[in-house]
């Protein structure tokens, strides 16, 4: 019944090692981000980070892709930044809409 299953020191390598690869993506893209921005827009990306995570994911995805894409000649300034920044923002603000339904308040009487 040995063979049923993963033993529990496999699972604890490979976490390990998924942890190492996560680490290893991360170091990579933060590489690349600092070859891409300007000493200013790392500062406000990384700022960004701390107030916002997922903000900052997103907006570091799009500064990637952008590269990669030759979107991107040289290196992005601060008023770039902040133009991605204002497309995220945009993309992922959701609208909220308040419907009404008078019909219920037909229940309430204030004629009393």
């Amino acid at each position: 019944m040995e063979g049923i299953g993963p033993s529990p020191g496999n699972a604890g390598a490979q976490q390990e090692q998924a942890r190492q690869a996560a680490e290893k993506r991360e170091n990579a893209q933060n590489s690349m981000l600092s070859q891409i921005l300007e000493q200013d827009a790392m500062v406000r990306l990384n700022n960004l980070a701390a107030a916002k995570p997922d903000k900052a994911k997103m907006a570091e995805a799009t500064i990637i892709n952008m590269a990669r894409r030759g979107q991107i000649a040289g290196k992005l300034s601060d008023e770039g930044l902040k133009q991605i920044l204002n497309r995220v923002s945009d993309q992922s603000q959701s609208k909220t809409t308040v419907h009404f339904d008078r019909r219920r308040n037909a229940i309430d009487s204030d004629s009393d």
